[in-house]
């Protein structure tokens, strides 16, 4: 079950079995999906952040927390899961992020530095997305980057920000598509669904 407003979120558990530490998000994403059925601590990434960036190496008790996955489709491929964010943009050869589109897909609230959601919750069945305009200026751009680390987000015509369950981007021209910081592939098309309480992380 999702968490609600208002209500505590995990329960405070004895350190389990087997359990592997993790600080990166796509190595994160892919335990949590191997079926081998060890549990996953987190003790870095964007995901650790957002749920407190608490360390729980040596730790006997440990906070047991159910989160949110999304299932990534690109093109006609077979679904990939990420735990923190799909981030979509032009390959650096046609400008990367200083031209074109740009859609952020969060999970988590944070990519690297940049605090991109405020509200992103990886609990609340529901993604956040970000979206540049490819009309959007390079001086819009640069200043959109630099306010990103403080969540100094300025309302603009060429930013489009939505809450979803299920969304699909068609692009013209063929775009560059990371998955948890990961390279992922090349598409024009992305559909993310979010898969409520898909996993156990422990932090």
């Amino acid at each position: 079950m999702t968490i609600e407003k208002g209500q505590p979120w995990g329960t405070t558990v004895d350190r389990p079995d087997n359990l592997r530490y993790l600080a990166d998000d796509a190595a994160i994403a892919t335990a949590l999906r191997d079926g081998s059925g060890h549990p996953v601590a987190v003790t870095g990434g964007d995901l650790h952040r957002t749920v407190g960036g608490r360390d729980p190496v040596g730790r006997e008790q440990v906070l047991k927390l159910p989160i949110d996955l999304l299932r990534v489709t690109l093109d006609d491929g077979e679904p990939q899961h990420a735990c923190a964010h799909v981030l979509i943009q032009w390959p650096a050869a046609r400008g990367g992020w200083w031209r074109g589109p740009v859609v952020m897909i969060m999970n988590a609230e944070f990519v690297g530095d940049w605090h991109v959601v405020a509200r992103g919750h990886p609990n609340d069945g529901r993604a956040e997305s970000c979206a540049w305009d490819t009309d959007f200026g390079l001086r819009q751009r640069w200043e959109a980057r630099r306010r990103l680390p403080g969540n100094q987000h300025v309302p603009h015509p060429q930013i489009e920000t939505r809450s979803f369950r299920e969304r699909t981007w068609e692009f013209d021209q063929t775009m560059q598509v990371r998955i948890d910081g990961a390279r992922a592939a090349s598409a024009r098309r992305v559909e993310i669904i979010v898969e409520p309480d898909a996993a156990t992380i422990y932090a």
